[in-house]
C-alpha cells in the first residue's frame, strides 16, 4: 500500500526537497503541492492524501486554521497531519494538536526522522514518542500555559468527559501523558499490551480524541499531568 503525502509549505524549495525525499521511498508518494492553508484543505479534499506535511506559517489560511478545517471535516477522519515547525517550542503546536494533529516535526529533522514520522502518522499511531510530546508541551505550559482545569473556560467541559473514564482508563491517561509506551504501561500495571492499548483506544473515544499525542495534550490540560519547571 502506498502512503499518499500532501506537502503544505509556502516555500518551493523546501516543498522540491521533501518530495525528492518522499517519492524516493517505494512505500510513498507526494499526491499534491499546496502553498498555503486553504490549497492544502482543497487538495487534501480533492486527492485522498494519507498524511498531510503542513507548515504552521503561512500567508493567508495558515497551517492551524488548516488543521481545524481537515480535522472538522467528518469525509477527512483518515487523514492525518504532521505539522512542521521551525521552532522546538511554538504554541502553536499545542494547539495544533488540540485541534486534532497526529503530532509535529521539525524542519531540521533528519530526512530517516521525517520518513519515519510519515508511515508511524499513516498508520494511525502517535507520530512522535510520547515523550518527544510530552516535552513540547510541558515547556509550553511551563512558559504560561495553565494545567489547572480551573484557570480555564473549558474545566466543566474536562470535568464532564474526565468523569467518564473507568479508574483504570484514568491510569492509563496518567501514564500516556507521563510520556509512557504501552509496553511501558502494561509492565506497570501488570497487563498486556494489547490490554492497554484497548484501555487507550476506550479513552480516546470517550474524550474525542483523534489520536495518542491528544491525549497527551488532555492529561495535561486537565491537570492530570504537571510540568516539571527545570
Amino acid at each position: 500500500m502506498t502512503i499518499r503525502v500532501l506537502l503544505a509549505d509556502d516555500q518551493a524549495l523546501l516543498r522540491s526537497a521533501f518530495k525528492v525525499l518522499v517519492d524516493s521511498e517505494p512505500d510513498m508518494e507526494v499526491v499534491a503541492e499546496a502553498a498555503d492553508g486553504a490549497q492544502a484543505v482543497a487538495l487534501a479534499r480533492s486527492t485522498g492524501a494519507d498524511v498531510v506535511l503542513m507548515d504552521i506559517r503561512m500567508p493567508g489560511t495558515d497551517g492551524l486554521a488548516a488543521t481545524r478545517m481537515i480535522t472538522a471535516d467528518p469525509e477527512l477522519s483518515a487523514v492525518r497531519i504532521v505539522m512542521l515547525t521551525t521552532f522546538e517550542v511554538d504554541e502553536y503546536v499545542v494547539q495544533s494538536l488540540r485541534a486534532g494533529a497526529s503530532g509535529f516535526l521539525g524542519k531540521g529533522a533528519e530526512p530517516e526522522e521525517l520518513l519515519n514520522a510519515i508511515r508511524i502518522a499513516a498508520a494511525g499511531e502517535a507520530l512522535l514518542s510520547p515523550v518527544a510530546t510530552k516535552g513540547l508541551i510541558a515547556k509550553f505550559l511551563a512558559q504560561g500555559g495553565s494545567s489547572d482545569p480551573e484557570d480555564g473556560e473549558d474545566a466543566p467541559a474536562y470535568s464532564e468527559r474526565l468523569a467518564a473514564l473507568t479508574t483504570r482508563e484514568r491510569e492509563v491517561l496518567v501514564l500516556v501523558g507521563g510520556g509512557h509506551s504501552n509496553d511501558e504501561i502494561a509492565e506497570r500495571l501488570e497487563v498486556s499490551p494489547l490490554t492497554v492499548k484497548t484501555h487507550v483506544n476506550r479513552t480516546m473515544a470517550k474524550l474525542g480524541a483523534r489520536d495518542r499525542a491528544q491525549l497527551v495534550v488532555t492529561a495535561y490540560e486537565s491537570g492530570l499531568v504537571r510540568p516539571r519547571v527545570e
